[in-house]
């Protein structure tokens, strides 16, 4: 039986999804071998790889100079993988400070370059995207984390930068409406709203690579996975195969507009109810509450594990905050059916009735 489940990441998936993956697992497309059995440089594995990056590029409406590219060591790779490529000796990035991936990002930059914090709601313990910042216009690239799934803040907006713009867009990757051509590049970590555990996407302008004067080793330098089609090594052949199977998945219900819609009725009944109840109460700002990951607590603490374990008997997991932040968060990427929220948010009501 199917539990609803929120959990942060690894996520849901799709279940045709998970239905395709499972018969591959066995045999795949018909060839009597396992797709994780196939080799990678193969004809059909092959296309599995350009289908994947064709239907990134389709679903973002990236322009011609943006190369996709699928690698490994997750979006923490892309926070030293970046600076490598894009930031210069002696030059500046700029990074805005919301949550603690960001930071890690930044502890990564220093390694290569000076870093300009030029905004930062840590003082506040992330509860807000800072809107007051002034981007320095020497910079090689300002750095933003879209979607911070500990705290639950979210841009809803991209800040409108004269210099190149970077991304972490984990976890609300292909969740809602943007122009994405605004960005030089983007990254995610496909395991929340792509597919499986095991890759990373890059999304990155062509025209920004090949100006550091650093060595680059072979394997952290994008212009030779772009020469190779993401085939430099060998890479995480199944994680590539539940991206493409997840891209099908989400094209076939509409692309990003329809998910987007979907997305906001989900987020709406969900803070709806946190607002209303009275056991509850949320810890982001309002207007920059994120719509993948809400975050909240009770007044009553000790409460805290007793409401888990009854949402435990609904079939309800995942739902535990972060450690660092505590409380509960509540997950809702795209293959969260709306059906799941609305049997949360009846276990909140009827839980508070309970306790009234």
């Amino acid at each position: 039986m199917k539990v609803h489940n929120f959990n942060a990441g690894p996520s849901i998936l799709p279940n045709e999804v998970l239905y395709k993956a499972s018969k591959a697992l066995i045999d795949f497309e018909g060839s009597g071998m396992s797709i994780l059995e196939i080799g990678h440089r193969t004809a059909p594995f092959m296309a599995v790889m350009e289908e994947a990056r064709s239907l990134v590029k389709e679903l973002m409406q990236l322009e011609d100079d943006f190369e996709v590219l699928f690698l490994q060591g997750g979006a923490t790779m892309q926070f030293m993988q970046i600076p490598m490529n894009l930031l210069e000796n002696g030059e500046t990035a700029a990074y805005i400070d919301t949550g603690v991936w960001s930071s890690k990002a930044i502890k990564e930059a220093k390694l290569f370059g000076y870093t300009d914090v030029i905004a930062s709601s840590k003082e506040s313990n992330y509860n807000h995207i800072p809107k007051q910042f002034t981007i320095p216009q020497q910079a090689s690239y300002l750095h933003i984390t879209t979607n911070n799934t500990i705290y639950g803040t979210q841009w809803q907006s991209t800040p409108e930068s004269s210099i190149p713009l970077v991304a972490d867009m984990s976890s609300d990757i292909l969740s809602r409406s943007m122009d994405f051509n605004k960005y030089s590049l983007i990254y995610a970590g496909v395991q929340k709203n792509m597919g499986a555990a095991g890759a990373t996407m890059v999304a990155v302008r062509k025209s920004m690579l090949g100006k550091v004067t650093r060595k680059i080793p072979s394997i952290l330098d994008y212009r030779n996975h772009i020469e190779n089609g993401s085939m430099l090594n060998t890479p995480p052949v199944f994680a590539v195969y539940i991206t493409m199977l997840t891209l099908r998945w989400l094209k076939e219900q509409g692309g990003i507009p329809a998910i987007e819609k979907i997305n906001d009725k989900k987020a709406a009944l969900l803070y709806d109810e946190i607002d209303h109840n009275p056991l509850f109460r949320g810890t982001v700002v309002k207007e920059d509450r994120s719509k993948m990951n809400a975050c909240f607590i009770m007044d009553k603490p000790e409460m805290e594990e007793e409401f888990i374990k009854f949402c435990k008997k609904e079939d309800i997991v995942g739902i535990k905050g972060h450690r660092l932040s505590g409380g509960f968060r509540v997950s809702m990427y795209n293959a969260l059916p709306y059906e799941s929220v609305e049997v949360m948010v009846e276990a909140m009501k009827y839980f508070s009735l309970k306790k009234a």
